[in-house]
């Protein structure tokens, strides 16, 4: 595991976050703006938008700790053992089975204080 120390941003990385959120409040307001365009284009403008938006986040501190976050989570995905379908489905089947028993002793549970409140009470039937 590697040793992470704390970074303070600078003031070129604020400028990039606000350049990528007003790449990114453009491009919604341009896909509305240009409505009389056809709609392959305004999706094609915000994408563009969102891919500018996503390169100039990604470049700056936050954004590189991100990456190298995504790129450790990557790698230790790979070594999680999955279970094997067999074991997925017996853990499932379990599960469904206690939720349905579960049920049913909360059903039973509720008609006999139904019906010993109705004795004490006096009401119904």
């Amino acid at each position: 595991m590697s040793a992470q120390t704390s970074t303070q941003g600078s003031p070129l990385d604020t400028v990039k976050l606000f350049l990528a959120a007003a790449l990114l409040l453009a491009g919604v307001v341009g896909y509305y703006y240009f409505a009389g365009q056809p709609l392959l284009y305004r999706v094609l403008g915000i994408l563009g938008a969102t891919a500018l938006a996503s390169a100039s986040a990604l470049t700056s501190t936050p954004g590189k700790t991100f990456l190298t976050f995504a790129r450790e989570s990557r790698i230790e995905l790979s070594r999680v053992i999955w279970p094997a379908k067999r074991e997925t489905w017996q853990a499932t089947l379990l599960v469904v089975g206690m939720v349905f028993l579960v049920g049913v002793l909360l059903w039973l549970f509720d008609v006999i204080l139904v019906w010993g409140i109705r004795l004490i009470t006096g009401q119904g039937g």
